[in-house]
Parts: structure tokens; sequence; C-alpha cells
């Protein structure tokens, strides 16, 4: 059909220009959604609404892709828990395990859960992925550096495993952990900290 009859016509991207952000938003908004194993330049491209060549221009290959969205969750972790150290640094024992009972509890749903398994996907994606380690252990010493003021050090250590714990078993038990429990633990684990 030389004269184009029955083509589809060809879609007008949007002006965007944060293009690059908006792409690794995107990666993330999939790898929440599918996983690691169901990102490809193409699936990003569309759900980005951006030429193939826009994504492979910014990111090479798949590699690239997962560690700017691993990156850009690290630094998007950092801030949120500098914020929360702030708003917590008076707070006695039982309020801290109020606000880090808060913490889990919003992985079962929301913006809250969409992070966290991005956070999770992209953990397991460290573990056979030699070049991703580096950027997922900037999560975990964020937490640290941010919890240590206001728990000691060695709570702050305790508190990113034990609390990732606590969200996986809450995102994937066929009935979750309800706040009761996970409040228990965490007085416990808060409990701990130097007067």
């Amino acid at each position: 059909m030389a004269d184009g009859a029955g083509a589809r016509p060809r879609r007008t991207r949007r002006h965007d220009p944060n293009r690059q952000e908006r792409i690794i938003e995107v990666v993330e908004e999939l790898i929440a959604e599918r996983g690691i194993e169901g990102l490809s330049h193409r699936v990003v491209a569309e759900r980005a609404d951006v030429s193939l060549s826009s994504t492979t221009y910014y990111f090479k290959d798949r590699e690239a892709m997962i560690h700017a969205a691993l990156g850009r969750a690290a630094d998007r972790f950092a801030a949120s828990m500098k914020a929360w150290a702030a708003e917590h640094a008076e707070d006695t024992p039982e309020q801290l395990a109020e606000a880090l009972t808060d913490g889990v509890m919003a992985c079962l749903g929301g913006e809250g859960r969409t992070m966290a398994m991005t956070e999770f996907e992209l953990y397991l994606a460290a573990l056979r992925r030699p070049g991703l380690r580096g950027v997922a252990e900037r999560l975990t010493r964020h937490s640290i550096e941010a919890m240590t003021p206001v728990v000691g050090a060695s709570v702050a250590a305790c508190l990113p495993p034990l609390m990732n714990g606590l969200c996986l078993q809450a995102m994937t038990f066929p009935a979750p952990p309800d706040r009761a429990y996970v409040l228990a633990i965490l007085r416990h684990a808060v409990a701990a900290r130097p007067r």
C-alpha cells in the first residue's frame, strides 16, 4: 500500500524535557509490575511514550536501565530516611516503634507497596549482577546513617534487615501480619537503644 491506506497513524510523541527521568520512572513502574525479567527497551519505550531510539540513547542495555532505577530508588530512599530521622529525633521508644510500624504497614498497599516491590526486585537483581551491589548497599547504608543518631549504632544496624523481613512477610504471606504483631517486634528492637 504505497499510498499509506490502512497503515496505523504514527503517534505524536509528547514534548518531554525530562525524558531521561521519565524513562527511569517507567522502568521502576515496570519492575514493580512485572519484575526485572519483564523489562525491555521496547516495553519501556511504549509505556513512556517515547521512541525506542530514545531509550537506547540514554541506556545502552537493560542492565543500564536497571542500574539507573536502583540509583533513583536509593536516592529517594536516602531523602525519605533523612526526613524520617529529623521528624523522630526526639521520640520516645514507644513513639519510634509506632513510627517504624507505620513504615512496615505502608508496604501493604498503594505507593508504599509499589516502592517496596521495586526495591525488593532491585535487591534481587543485585544478587546476580555484581555491578548493582554498590548501589543496592546504599539503601542499607542510608538507613543506618539516618537512624544512628535516633536509636544508636547497634539498633540502627539491626533495623533495616528486620524491617525488610517484616515487609516481605506483610507482602507475601497469605494472611499478612497485623499491626499489633509488627509493633510488638519493633518495640523489642527499639528498647535496646542507648538512653
